[in-house]
């Protein structure tokens, strides 16, 4: 590894998320369009985290997201003429929030689309076609806090489900008996953390489980006997944050485990060494590296993984803690 990728290559990362979608006409923008409003996303909050907020252009992102706007549902699709759903609704608000744009959305539709999810049970559908999943819960609980509707919100129900999802390993499946997974393990402890409800959490045997999720690359994985993956970086750490167990976890290997998955020469960050990069692996690396303390970054809040300084000001902030700021 040469000496620069033994450090952040912001630069480079930042021109990598400019150039995202500025091809049209490449196949490849027209397969990803299910992903399209989550992108931009991620690529905001990756470029907030670096201090380059502005390296997009606020007007054009908030005009494409009003685009994707679904009249019928009362939700945002992933890209114009696409159906509503319940992760692209969560990303457009969340980008809305970033820029200070709430006002363009119709609040109470959109709060009606969300709570329309719900089911009986507690859990939520993705969209119209019923798709359950702890993922969803998450998404529909980060919304309507942001949208300042939480109250709205059976959170009995909600928490009952969450509780119904615990495994015996002190983690969270996608529905209640899976088996746990460092993905669902977030959201089923954000999720609790903005209901005020952490104490349906095993806080020292999740511990142990996030900690053990540590391989002997510096990397971590999503469950047991699985290879390391970057994206782990901000998932496993994440939960950690939330239950102040970070110094559980070796941040000095996690970290040159994070930079050995970067593109010295185009930018961006793959889920290991050696793959391609893609924004995904980018916004959840350098998220991880900013809750490891890693030096020039902005905070991220572990809770709703946006800028800390945007959760302080709607006053969101949960109690979580991230590793001290180090100097360069």
């Amino acid at each position: 590894m040469s000496s620069d990728e033994h450090k952040l290559l912001t630069s480079l990362h930042v021109q990598y998320i400019q150039n995202l979608g500025a091809s049209k006409a490449d196949l490849t923008y027209h397969l990803t369009a299910h992903l399209r409003m989550n992108a931009i996303y991620w690529g905001l909050v990756a470029l907030c985290v670096m201090n380059h907020k502005d390296a997009l252009d606020k007007d054009e992102m908030i005009e494409y997201i009003m685009t994707c706007w679904d009249e019928e549902a009362g939700g945002f699709g992933a890209h114009p003429g696409h159906d509503a759903h319940i992760h692209s609704t969560l990303s457009a608000i969340q980008v809305l929030t970033i820029h200070d744009a709430l006002d363009r959305v119709d609040i109470p539709r959109v709060t009606d689309y969300i709570l329309s999810l719900q089911q009986p049970s507690g859990v939520f559908a993705g969209d119209s076609f019923g798709e359950v999943d702890t993922r969803f819960l998450y998404i529909a609980v980060n919304a309507l806090s942001l949208l300042g509707q939480l109250d709205r919100l059976d959170k009995d129900k909600t928490v009952t489900y969450i509780r119904q999802c615990k495994n015996f390993d002190g983690g969270f499946g996608n529905v209640a008996g899976a088996e746990s997974h460092a993905g669902q393990v977030f959201v089923c402890t954000a999720a609790l953390a903005i209901l005020d409800r952490l104490d349906v959490v095993d806080i020292p045997t999740l511990g142990w489980w996030l900690a053990e999720r540590q391989l002997p690359s510096g990397g971590l994985n999503g469950r047991p006997e699985k290879l390391e993956d970057v994206c782990y970086s901000f998932w496993v750490l994440s939960s950690m944050s939330i239950l102040n167990k970070l110094t559980w976890i070796d941040s000095e290997k996690l970290t040159k485990f994070i930079l050995s998955a970067q593109d010295p020469e185009g930018g961006g960050i793959a889920d290991r060494p050696g793959d391609m990069v893609d924004v995904f692996h980018t916004i959840f690396g350098v998220a991880g590296l900013s809750l490891t303390g890693y030096p020039g970054l902005d905070d991220i809040d572990p809770v709703y993984c946006m800028p800390a300084s945007v959760i302080e000001k709607k006053g969101l902030r949960k109690g979580w803690k991230a590793l001290p700021r180090r100097t360069a």
